[in-house]
């Protein structure tokens, strides 16, 4: 099931604005991956995640897919869905990061990391 809220884009005489969420319970982060850097591969059971990727270099593995997606670009990780970020470039790569559900870390469920941390 799609839980994904809208987006709205708003024009306005300086500019615009997007707006992710609107009276939703949600967490947001910023993340920042340090070059070279790889999160774990994990999902989880208990909340979505909308990223949006701030810096070049963002490398995001989704379902077994390789993606490259660049600033500005959105990506939608349904609960379950099994993913990974890493930083490809030079600098470090930012997402914002809005979850939505029940935002706890310990529902990091990880097949895999690089760092040494139990993985399921």
């Amino acid at each position: 099931m799609d839980h994904r809220p809208p987006s709205i884009k708003v024009d306005k005489p300086w500019g615009k604005f997007e707006q992710y969420t609107h009276n939703l319970p949600s967490t947001v982060k910023i993340i920042t991956v340090a070059p070279g850097g790889t999160l774990s591969r994990q999902y989880h059971h208990h909340r979505d995640e909308l990223w949006v990727v701030l810096d070049p270099g963002a490398r995001v593995e989704m379902d077994g897919k390789r993606l490259s997606p660049g600033p500005g670009e959105k990506l939608y990780i349904p609960r379950g869905t099994v993913h990974r970020l890493s930083a490809g470039g030079e600098g470090p790569v930012r997402v914002l990061e809005i979850s939505f559900g029940e935002f706890e870390e310990e529902d990091i469920v990880r097949l895999e990391d690089v760092y040494g941390r139990p993985v399921q």
